[in-house]
């Protein structure tokens, strides 16, 4: 974890099909793109005193990856899209790295498919948010930076 008077440094994660935003089913995800959320994110950021940095993949092994790599951050944002519902591998990446992590989707996955209902992910995440949209990924920016306030404060 970063030093208290260093920026926290959160990663923002997207998973499968998130880099089609704008274009993918507008009437399920509305029409802002990925790159816009970035962009959103990265500025709320910069405001609260976290870097954020981006990352999406429509690979399984490569968003373990990423999730590996954030024992050297301070939190993460993921929306792991589809993968939320039956990777295993992601969940236990989650878990093992025990990085702050907030789960977000962007829509409401109780008000779909009834196989959208469960995610393995979610469990281990820190903090959970769905159906609000792009928004949803700010809320959970917000949620991860608490999260790691209340893991600093219990160690300093």
């Amino acid at each position: 974890m970063a030093e208290s008077s260093a920026a926290v440094r959160v990663l923002l994660l997207n998973g499968p099909n998130l880099n089609l935003l704008g274009s993918r089913d507008p009437q399920q995800y509305g029409t802002v793109t990925l790159e816009g959320i970035e962009r959103r994110v990265r500025a709320l950021g910069a405001e609260l005193g976290a870097e954020v940095e981006c990352a999406q993949s429509n690979h399984e092994g490569a968003l373990v990856e990423h999730v590996h790599r954030a024992r050297e951050l301070d939190g993460v944002v993921f929306n792991p899209g589809a993968f939320a519902h039956y990777s295993i591998a992601l969940r236990d990446a989650i878990d093992a790295v025990e990085t702050p992590c907030v789960e977000v989707h962007i829509s409401n996955v109780y008000a779909r498919e009834p196989f959208r209902h469960t995610s393995v992910t979610a469990p281990v995440a820190q903090g959970y948010i769905a159906g609000c949209g792009p928004a949803g990924y700010e809320l959970g920016l917000r949620a991860v930076l608490a999260r790691v306030e209340e893991r600093r404060s219990a160690v300093g």
